[in-house]
């Protein structure tokens, strides 16, 4: 199996033969050299966060594979991509929100236990990274987002780098019963109660993973839905969400 660095490493050798050495125009190679060496640097920095997470206790291969082939610095303003970008903490997005830490990614992700074969409804799409790790992970996923300018701008970083997620503007509380029921419920923001409908459009078996309380600090559970009547609930300690939020038109 060739694995991401030496295909990496394969694609770069022949580009350099190819662009740089055999037409060697100043412009058009350096500008692809300083390019290459920043991504480079953006490689070293993602596989010193990986190293991190495993430290941590997260030991899924495939998720920790996901969020290493997630360009998390994509997602940050140039003047924040070398000191933040790679760091295992959140950061502001703008609308009071944040892009999640790569732990709690990496944990909700871990829960869910999906594959290639599963749909998946994202609450709160935020910065579109989570949703990218989820497509990274080869499930279907939809994904709804309150607020329009995060909407918006997370859906044209998921079509500028080919993930192929299902956005929504609109209200998680009433999760997206029309492409229910769902293998997994992963929610990104801190809910005061666990939804009933988001509950309701799981499959038997399903698991919906919801960090819920109404203060600065919230309880992650793990809801499994047992059979129609039934569902099961583990508590995995405290986790800082920001709010989910509803009835909200901007």
């Amino acid at each position: 199996m060739i694995t991401n660095n030496v295909l990496f490493k394969r694609t770069l050798f022949k580009y350099i033969v190819v662009n740089v050495l055999t037409k060697c125009r100043f412009v058009k190679p350096i500008f692809f050299l300083i390019t290459l060496m920043k991504e480079v640097k953006y490689r070293g920095l993602c596989t010193k966060l990986i190293a991190e997470l495993k430290s941590k206790g997260i030991q899924d291969s495939k998720v920790l594979e996901a969020i290493s082939n997630t360009p998390r610095h994509l997602l940050f303003d140039p003047v924040f991509r070398d000191k933040f970008a790679y760091q295992d903490i959140a950061f502001p997005i703008g609308e009071n929100q944040t892009i999640s830490q790569p732990y709690t990614v990496a944990f909700q992700t871990e829960l869910l236990k999906i594959n290639r074969t599963s749909k998946v409804l994202e609450i709160g799409t935020g910065s579109g990274y989570q949703t990218a790790v989820l497509c990274n992970m080869g499930a279907k996923v939809f994904s709804i987002e309150r607020h329009k300018s995060l909407f918006q701008s997370a859906k044209l970083f998921l079509s500028q780098n080919n993930y192929r997620a299902q956005l929504f503007f609109g209200d998680g509380f009433l999760g997206k019963k029309v492409f229910a029921p769902f293998d997994g419920v992963i929610v990104t923001c801190g809910a005061p109660y666990i939804p009933e409908a988001l509950k309701s459009q799981l499959k038997i078996g399903g698991r919906l993973v919801i960090p819920v309380g109404e203060g600065d600090v919230q309880q992650m559970k793990l809801i499994t839905r047992l059979n129609n009547k039934e569902y099961e609930e583990t508590s995995y300690g405290d986790f800082k969400f920001v709010p989910m939020l509803k009835n909200l038109n901007n």
